[in-house]
């Protein structure tokens, strides 16, 4: 089990980039997968999430070489030729390994391949409701076997002929709407996904980069059966969500600067610069490309932080950030709350209580709720000793935490910030004015199974 130390806060860099954006490097992979030809996909994030879906598109007949290997923050240069939508029976189950996403959208390809498949993750993904997708391809045809009520992992999806549905999705979710989406692909006719609340739309962009056309009305998406993806190169801009890290802990600095770079701007995904504005940050963003992914940089300005409300429509799109945004809530003045957020009950833990939890050892008063908490800010903060509970973002958030109490935080079982954020133990020591910190290249090969990395050969 990996610890991970935090202390005061001593230096804000001038500037700093953050790796690949994680939706976008899971899809970016898979629909690169399902193409008729070889795509080109630079800075890739190396997480081992992503790496996830890598492994199990390789599985499914794509063939992966690695251009350039993960270093200085950079992600992977893959080269992915894929063979069309009829994809290769596995040879074994497919590991997911801690990602819903993966597991989420391959059963949305594979509930139309002509084959049975079986995946599976680890402890955390299997305890983690697949109901709400499975209960929509079932709908379309698909034949989906799990554990329990929820249908929990591991899966056994038969694929066959779908019949196209038109889908309300009961809550809010960008996974199950990108499933049901990539099953409508390759059902005959016309599939419509309606949200309660509109979502990260970072499937239909990538959809339209490779050519799928989808369409949209007002809170409707409609795909049509029987298109092909075109393959198709692409950069995959840096992670906001792993940029929210930085930007609370500038934020909360009073003259405090700090520019992110290359930074995903996709409009469903800025929630948290909208809720750090209304906190008091000062933030601007610079759009300086468009390849079907808004992207740029991002100068924080930091301040005195006022506590605010985080709830409604807005929940989706900062669902990810909520566990920063608490922290940012122990720092501001006043009472912030968070409602609307059941969803973080069925994250990689309880993260509505582990936050409370954490926040509490440090001795910030919290009120927990079904749906949220309720933080009273702007105390000091108390050092304190706690878990992960195997996520990464609470892990990487009282990471942040730790900059602004009185002593040495820290933070047990945190070999799950991998998941999301390689580097970020580097990245933090820029923070805390490390410089003894190694730059170590990330070793993709050694990380995978031996018949997988055999197959993949990066350019030396």
């Amino acid at each position: 089990m990996s610890i991970l130390q935090s202390r005061p806060l001593k230096h804000i860099p001038v500037e700093i980039s953050v790796p690949g954006d994680k939706s976008i490097s899971h899809r970016s992979v898979m629909f690169a997968g399902l193409c008729e030809g070889v795509t080109h996909i630079d800075n890739f994030l190396p997480s081992d999430d992503c790496l996830a879906s890598l492994k199990a598109m390789i599985a499914l007949g794509a063939d992966v070489e690695i251009l350039e290997s993960a270093a200085d923050g950079k992600g992977l240069k893959l080269c992915v030729t894929g063979h069309g939508m009829k994809l290769r029976e596995p040879a074994t189950p497919i590991d997911c390994g801690n990602s819903g996403t993966t597991m989420r959208l391959l059963s949305g390809i594979l509930a139309a391949q002509p084959f049975e498949c079986q995946l599976f993750g680890d402890d955390s993904l299997s305890k983690r409701p697949m109901k709400r997708v499975a209960d929509p391809l079932t709908l379309m045809g698909a034949h989906i076997e799990g554990h329990g009520d929820k249908i929990c992992a591991p899966l056994i999806i038969r694929g066959g002929e779908l019949q196209p549905i038109t889908y309300p999705l009961p809550v809010a979710s960008a996974q199950v709407k990108s499933a049901v989406l990539l099953a409508g692909l390759q059902a005959r006719g016309k599939t419509t996904v309606i949200e309660p609340a509109f979502t990260r739309d970072h499937t239909e962009r990538l959809l339209a980069h490779f050519g799928i056309k989808t369409m949209r009305d007002a809170l409707s998406v409609t795909i049509y059966g029987g298109q092909k993806p075109q393959a198709r190169d692409l950069t995959v801009p840096g992670d906001i969500s792993s940029a929210a890290f930085w930007m609370v802990a500038a934020a909360a600095v009073p003259g405090a600067q700090i520019t992110i770079r290359n930074v995903g701007l996709n409009p469903t995904r800025t929630g948290v610069i909208n809720v750090l504005l209304r906190m008091g940050a000062q933030i601007q963003d610079f759009v300086q490309e468009h390849e079907g992914e808004p992207a740029g940089n991002i100068v924080i300005k930091g301040g005195d932080l006022n506590a605010t409300v985080i709830g409604g429509m807005e929940i989706p799109n900062v669902i990810d950030e909520l566990p920063i945004l608490a922290v940012a809530a122990a720092l501001a003045r006043g009472q912030t709350i968070i409602r609307d957020a059941r969803e973080l009950r069925v994250k990689e833990t309880d993260r509505i209580a582990a936050v409370a939890h954490n926040l509490r050892l440090m001795g910030v008063p919290v009120d927990e709720f079904e749906d949220g908490m309720e933080i009273t800010g702007g105390g000091p903060l108390k050092a304190a000793e706690m878990d992960s509970y195997g996520d990464h973002r609470i892990a990487m958030a009282f990471a942040i935490a730790g900059m602004f109490a009185n002593g040495v935080t820290v933070i047990n079982n945190t070999d799950c910030i991998a998941t999301s954020y390689p580097g970020f133990e580097r990245d933090l020591a820029l923070f805390l004015n490390e410089s003894n910190t190694p730059d170590v290249p990330v070793d993709v090969i050694s990380r995978m199974p031996r018949k997988v990395a055999e197959r993949l050969h990066p350019t030396q």
